[in-house]
């Protein structure tokens, strides 16, 4: 009866919902079927409990405020949360913290820094957070963990830090994967909201994997294969 999703059917405007299209497929099918759908997106985001949220709670971060605090809302809202971790730990430690965290995908976990450096206080926003680094910085966040980061906004960010204190750290995360650790919280707090009112429902936590990506070659597997040949 409800699908319950993070990111919009259409996140850019269109000018035809044909069934002929893949996306107008798809809303014919809500349709036909009289299924709802709504969209959390960025209300998900800002909001206590949300996306950013949930990720910091399941780093373990502490002491929580948001990265860009919401212009209208309680003080707690904004997109982006940063946090201090009960004790400095090194990147490489920390990184490791991040990928056990994550739903396994192909790409895995990128890091940019110094493997030894020590990290206490951390910048999050789940999805892609590239136009943020100027908050991360007034934060004084020694990482940053985000998703989508692209090449050149990651490489100018990193060049500032290491022109300064060498701060932030990056971690680049699946987009999927930072969004999707949300979904039984967003399912439970749906539940107990709808119990409030009367109502007692029945859900269902997707598990599909939906990182757009299957596989990844890296240096090591390039390196293993030449050795193969030789041999």
């Amino acid at each position: 009866d409800l699908v319950v999703t993070h990111h919009p059917l259409f996140l850019r405007p269109v000018t035809s919902i044909a069934a002929t299209t893949f996306k107008g497929k798809v809303l014919h099918t809500l349709v036909e079927n009289s299924c709802a759908l709504i969209t959390a997106h960025t209300n998900a985001d800002s909001a206590v409990g949300g996306v950013s949220d949930v990720l910091a709670e399941i780093l373990g971060l502490e002491n929580l405020e948001p990265l860009a605090a919401a212009e209208d809302g309680l003080h707690e809202e904004g997109i982006g949360r940063v946090g201090t971790l009960p004790a400095g730990m090194r990147l490489e430690e920390f990184a490791t913290r991040v990928y056990g965290a994550l739903p396994a995908v192909a790409g895995g976990v990128r890091v940019a820094g110094d493997p030894n450096g020590i990290v206490s206080k951390v910048a999050i926003t789940g999805g892609a957070g590239d136009s943020l680094f100027d908050h991360v910085r007034q934060h004084e966040a020694d990482v940053y963990i985000t998703a989508d980061l692209r090449h050149h906004p990651a490489s100018e960010a990193r060049e500032q830090a290491m022109a300064e204190a060498d701060r932030p750290y990056l971690i680049d995360v699946s987009h999927f994967a930072s969004e999707w650790l949300w979904l039984p919280a967003g399912a439970n707090a749906l539940e107990r909201a709808l119990a409030d009112e009367g109502f007692t429902i029945t859900s269902a936590v997707s598990a599909i994997n939906t990182d757009p990506w299957d596989f990844i070659l890296t240096s090591g597997d390039e390196t293993k294969k030449i050795d193969n040949e030789t041999e």
